[in-house]
């Protein structure tokens, strides 16, 4: 219970389509109507381990074609975030479809992402569990700090900067990573990384068949 003189947060629960409150958005999004399955890159493919390239064209038909396309991918893998590099694509852009602790959805894409990080005095680190659609069925705790503010553009140019807290913060990060080369796997001990990879060995198999028989159900819904 909240003292007499304070007054309970107000949270705007709509959902936010590239940070701006909306009435509503369908799931999947609507640039998952749009897209194609494409296959999703695993831990130890060398396009995953290095700095991806800055986008440098806007506005094109290939660059909306591939964010379509990640938007479908990440649904249909039961994901809440997606990096290109995790399509197989060497571009600093990232897909989202994630809540935040408040039960806030956010959904958007940012392109050449910058991550600001917190001062010292304000930061909070929490660990808590993370997967990731490249190490498929495995999962570990993973410290990460409680906001994070991600700046860069849209697919068109246009200045974005994105917001988040709590677990949509744990996504931002996850997903800035990826376009720095990096997976959460690099942010373990051996000993837990050595886990994570007995993880994915037990579980792969199953997640993997679980994303063929969602996508195929796709296919049969849309004929």
């Amino acid at each position: 219970m909240p003292l007499p003189h304070e007054q309970p947060r107000a949270i705007d629960r709509r959902v936010r389509v590239q940070g701006v409150p909306v009435d509503s958005c369908p799931a999947p999004s609507p640039e998952a109507g749009r897209g194609s399955v494409r296959r999703i890159t695993r831990v130890g493919e060398e396009i995953l381990n290095r700095r991806c390239r800055e986008v440098t064209e806007f506005g094109t038909a290939e660059l909306s074609a591939l964010i379509d396309d990640m938007f479908l991918t990440m649904w249909v893998a039961d994901g809440a975030g997606l990096a290109a590099n995790q399509v197989g694509v060497d571009l600093r852009l990232f897909v989202y479809d994630c809540p935040d602790d408040d039960g806030v959805r956010h959904v958007g894409h940012i392109v050449n992402p910058v991550l600001d990080q917190p001062g010292a005095g304000q930061r909070r680190l929490v660990d808590d569990f993370e997967g990731c659609l490249s190490v498929p069925g495995a999962t570990m705790a993973v410290p990460r700090t409680d906001r994070a503010v991600v700046r860069g553009v849209d697919k068109d140019g246009a200045p974005l900067v994105i917001e988040g807290s709590g677990y949509f913060a744990r996504c931002l990060q996850h997903e800035t990573d990826h376009l720095l080369g990096h997976t959460y796997l690099d942010r373990l001990s051996r000993r837990d990384r050595r886990d994570a990879l007995r993880q994915m060995d037990d579980r792969c198999a199953d997640v993997l068949a679980r994303r063929e028989l969602k996508a195929a159900d796709l296919g049969r819904s849309s004929r």
